[in-house]
């Protein structure tokens, strides 16, 4: 049976929670936003897009799916976002204890806080690699500290490090705001392959992937909560992705900011898109270290 709100369609038996490597949580939870509102729709919207996504990748020549994906239901929203936080915390946690790689898909990026803090618990010494069109290092005490205007300082009170790239939208005071963060401007940084070894090389071993949709270019993902001209290109993020799960242990991620247009579906099918591909990137990445594992101990024998 192929579900219709599981992620792909996948058929059951690859569905299912005791033999998935990855679990999706929808998180269709929004606050007021001076832009665009609707972001709550993503999570749905991308599931949907979801099953127009081809199985087999082209990229890397296998169908990940067969990994194991298993869906997981919209937990209950809650008003408050600390509230909602230490619940989505709470759903995240097993999962990673289980040897799962959650994917949170939103919703406004105020949602990573959750699933951020379950990985905080079982990997104390996560950083964050965090794609983004705006620098979210605003003063809490400008406002709700809990907004996403805040998201990457409040990752930093987290996480050992915080590493932004695709930021073109700087606030005057979040360039006092930096503790722990290490964001690389768009409109500086527009050479991908020079800018892969420094974002590794900030990086620590143990990564967590927070994908705000805008931080790629609009003409690439247009439906977003909060659009700024530029961006990062398809193949820029696929290259930056690649390089990240290649060359570090990603152990959660979520994608966010997707804000449906009517009209046109190309935002959240770009945004499946982008999830699958990522989950073919862990599942490459951990087939090639079974064959060295598989090498080294043939060796051994002889």
């Amino acid at each position: 049976m192929i579900g219709a709100r599981t992620f792909l369609g996948i058929p059951e038996e690859y569905s299912r929670l005791e033999r998935a490597r990855f679990v999706v949580l929808p998180v269709p939870w929004e606050r007021p936003n001076p832009h665009t509102t609707g972001t709550r729709y993503g999570p749905s919207a991308l599931i949907a897009a979801s099953h127009h996504v081809e199985w087999f990748d082209e990229e890397l020549g296998f169908e990940p799916w067969k990994a194991g994906i298993h869906t997981l239901p919209p937990p209950a929203m809650k008003d408050d976002p600390e509230d909602l936080a230490k619940s989505l915390a709470d759903v995240v946690e097993p999962h990673l204890r289980a040897g799962r790689l959650p994917v949170t898909v939103g919703g406004d990026h105020a949602i990573t806080d959750g699933p951020l803090s379950a990985v905080r618990r079982v990997h104390p010494k996560v950083s964050v690699f965090h794609i983004e069109a705006h620098c979210d290092l605003r003063d809490g005490s400008e406002g709700d500290g809990t907004s996403h205007a805040f998201a990457a300082k409040r990752m930093a009170a987290v996480a050992e490090k915080v590493v932004q790239v695709g930021v073109r939208s700087v606030s005057g005071e979040a360039r006092g705001n930096a503790k722990r963060v290490r964001t690389f401007l768009a409109r500086k940084h527009r050479d991908v392959e020079g800018l892969i070894p420094r974002v590794l090389e900030e990086l620590g071993e143990t990564v967590y992937l927070s994908v705000g949709l805008d931080g790629l270019d609009p003409s690439v993902v247009p439906g977003v909560a909060a659009p700024v001209p530029g961006g990062l290109g398809w193949w820029e993020t696929l290259d930056l992705l690649r390089a990240v799960i290649r060359g570090k242990n990603v152990v959660a991620a979520d994608v966010v900011d997707l804000c449906p247009l009517a009209g046109t579906g190309i935002s959240e099918l770009a945004a499946a898109r982008l999830v699958y591909r990522m989950m073919g990137y862990v599942v490459h990445r951990e087939a090639q270290k079974d064959t060295v594992r598989r090498t080294v101990k043939s060796k051994e024998k002889k």
